[in-house]
C-alpha cells in the first residue's frame, strides 16, 4: 500500500458498520462511456461544443445538475431534451463499461466480513439497475440510492436517507468515491470520507476534503480497514487484494 495517501489518523473510527461506494469512477471504469454519450447529445442538440475534460468534471453529480453545470440557465425544457438524448446514446452502447480490477472481489470480502453495502450514485434508478444486473452486484448491497430518487451530491441527503433506513450512526460509516461531490456529501452528513485517486477527480483536489485515506485501487481499502483494526482479515477466506491487481 505505499501508494496511499494517509492523513487524520487520529480521526478513523473506532468500528465500521456500513460502506457506501459512488459508482461511476469508483466501482466501474465508466468515464469513456459517459463523455461519449455526453458527445453525442451535445452534437445531436447542435449546442456549443465541451471539452472531454469539462464533460469528465460533471461525472458524479446528477443528470440535470450535470447539464445545467454544463450549459448554466437552459430551463427545464432544455433539459428534459438533454436528459432524453443522453440516455438514448448511453443505453445504446453494446459494449458495457468494466468493474475496476478488483472491486467484484473487494466487495464480496467486505460482504463476507459483515460490513452492509450500499451505492450513492448521480445515475439515475433505470441506469443503476441495468449495471447492477450486469455485473451481477445487485444482491451484495443493502440497499442503493440514486440522483433521480433524492437530492443530487454533494447535499447530504442521499447519504442521510441511507443512514435512516439502515438505522446506522454516520460516525460507523464510511463513503467511498472519486470525486469532490462524494468528499463534500460525505463531511456534511457527517460520514467518513475515503477517496480513491484513479477515478474523475485528481488526488490534490480529492485531498482538500481531508479524507481519512486516498486508495490508489479499490482493493487497497480492505487492508486499510484490516491495519486499523476495523475488520478482521484471519477471517477471510482470501487474503487482502492489494497486491493482486
Amino acid at each position: 500500500m505505499s501508494g496511499m495517501v494517509q492523513e487524520n489518523r487520529d480521526n478513523t473510527p473506532d468500528a465500521v458498520r456500513l460502506i457506501v461506494f459512488d459508482w461511476d469512477g469508483t466501482l466501474m471504469d465508466s468515464e469513456t462511456q459517459i463523455v461519449h454519450s455526453m458527445f453525442a447529445a451535445i452534437a445531436d442538440m447542435q449546442l456549443e461544443a465541451r471539452t472531454a475534460d469539462q464533460c469528465r468534471n460533471i461525472i458524479g453529480l446528477g443528470l440535470h445538475e450535470a447539464i445545467d453545470a454544463l450549459y448554466p440557465g437552459r430551463g427545464d425544457e432544455f433539459a428534459t431534451r438533454f436528459v432524453e438524448r443522453y440516455r438514448h446514446h448511453w443505453f445504446g452502447i453494446s459494449e458495457e463499461s468494466d468493474l475496476f480490477p478488483g472491486a467484484r472481489e473487494t466487495l464480496q470480502l467486505l460482504k463476507e466480513a459483515g460490513f452492509l453495502l450500499a451505492i450513492a450514485t448521480g445515475k439515475g434508478r433505470v441506469g443503476l439497475d441495468k449495471v447492477l444486473c450486469h455485473t451481477g452486484l445487485e444482491d451484495l448491497f443493502a440497499i442503493t440510492r440514486c440522483a433521480d430518487e433524492t437530492r443530487s451530491k454533494p447535499h447530504p441527503q442521499m447519504l442521510e436517507e441511507i443512514l435512516g433506513e439502515l438505522g446506522v450512526d454516520a460516525h460507523q460509516s464510511l463513503m467511498v468515491g472519486d470525486t469532490e461531490y462524494d468528499m463534500g456529501m460525505a463531511r456534511e452528513a457527517g460520514v467518513y470520507p475515503v477517496a480513491v485517486s484513479y477515478g474523475v477527480h485528481d488526488r490534490q483536489r480529492l485531498m482538500q476534503h481531508q479524507p481519512l485515506v486516498c486508495l490508489d485501487t479499490i482493493s487497497e481499502l480492505v487492508d486499510w480497514l484490516a491495519e486499523h483494526h476495523l475488520l478482521d482479515a484471519d477471517s477471510l477466506s482470501q487474503s487482502p487484494l492489494a497486491t493482486t491487481d
